[in-house]
């Protein structure tokens, strides 16, 4: 029997990259290292340790199974900290687990919890922030979009000199505006719905959106279960701006090269030039 060993695709998107591995059913986790985050943990790959942020979508066991791991082998490897994110109405369920595994291990290693609702913004560190949003699965749900905040000076001040800018601040005159910079907008597991309308997710760099079903007799399945088919795609994406599309939780019974054609079939040359797919084989480094 020939084993295939356990491999992260990997995407390099210029300041930032992702590794991830997305399979229905399976596992799903999406691991942004240089952003300090992970969305969704799967069932914990090593290289998840070393973030300090699980943006949790929701509660099924292929998505959030390996958050236990998480923080107890961060904790066994002397790792401070550790922040999970999840749908506000999932906090206590998830202590609960965390309390339940305690009494069979004995110690319930440290964890935080940070229950979210949409709208709410979280700052993993200075300078970058997670929002939760809306998105309509089968149970309590959030994506996220992780955003670099910056403050640019305003255009009426372009012209001054250090000191004359110093001088306005000392007499507290704002000079600066906020900008975001949306980088990964992350839908989870989601049925159809206008998220162009969030420019956070629109404009973001990266898309990460689930398709899960591409044959034409599972549309009644993805409707059933809340899930992208296909056939939603066209209508989905249209409005989007993301300069990277990246197709997630496929299931394993997909042909990839049909489902690639399916895309080249439904989707405008614009939006299909944008996509790709993150199981793709070109994705996963050969030793």
């Amino acid at each position: 029997m020939k084993i295939r060993p356990y491999r992260l695709s990997q995407i390099s998107l210029g300041e930032f990259s992702l590794a991830g591995y997305s399979v229905a059913g399976e596992e799903s986790v999406i691991i942004a290292p240089e952003l300090d985050c992970c969305l969704d943990i799967g069932k914990c790959p090593r290289e998840a340790l070393a973030v300090n942020h699980v943006l949790l979508s929701h509660g099924h066991a292929d998505h959030v199974a390996g958050l236990l791991y998480y923080f107890a082998q961060r904790d066994f490897q002397g790792i401070a900290g550790g922040t999970a994110l999840a749908p506000a109405e999932l906090v206590g369920p998830l202590g609960d687990l965390m309390a339940a595994w305690g009494r069979v291990e004995g110690h319930v290693p440290p964890h935080r919890f940070v229950g979210m609702t949409a709208g709410e913004d979280f700052e993993i560190r200075r300078g970058l922030l997670a929002r939760a949003f809306e998105i309509r699965h089968t149970t309590a749900s959030l994506g996220y979009s992780v955003i670099e905040v910056r403050q640019k000076l305003k255009p009426e001040y372009m012209g001054l000199a250090g000191p004359q800018i110093v001088e306005l601040k000392n007499k507290n005159v704002p000079v600066t505006d906020r900008v975001e910079m949306p980088l990964i907008a992350y839908l989870g597991d989601t049925a159809p719905a206008n998220y162009s309308a969030l420019p956070h997710v629109a404009n973001a760099k990266a898309l990460l959106i689930e398709c899960t079903f591409f044959d034409e007799e599972h549309a009644t399945r993805a409707k059933a279960g809340k899930h992208l088919h296909a056939n939603d795609l066209p209508e989905v994406l249209e409005g989007m701006n993301n300069e990277h599309i990246i197709i997630i939780h496929v299931t394993r019974r997909t042909n990839m090269a049909a489902a690639r054609k399916i895309l080249r079939e439904k989707l405008k040359p614009e939006i299909h030039d944008r996509v790709k797919f993150l199981m793709s084989a070109k994705h996963i480094e050969e030793d």
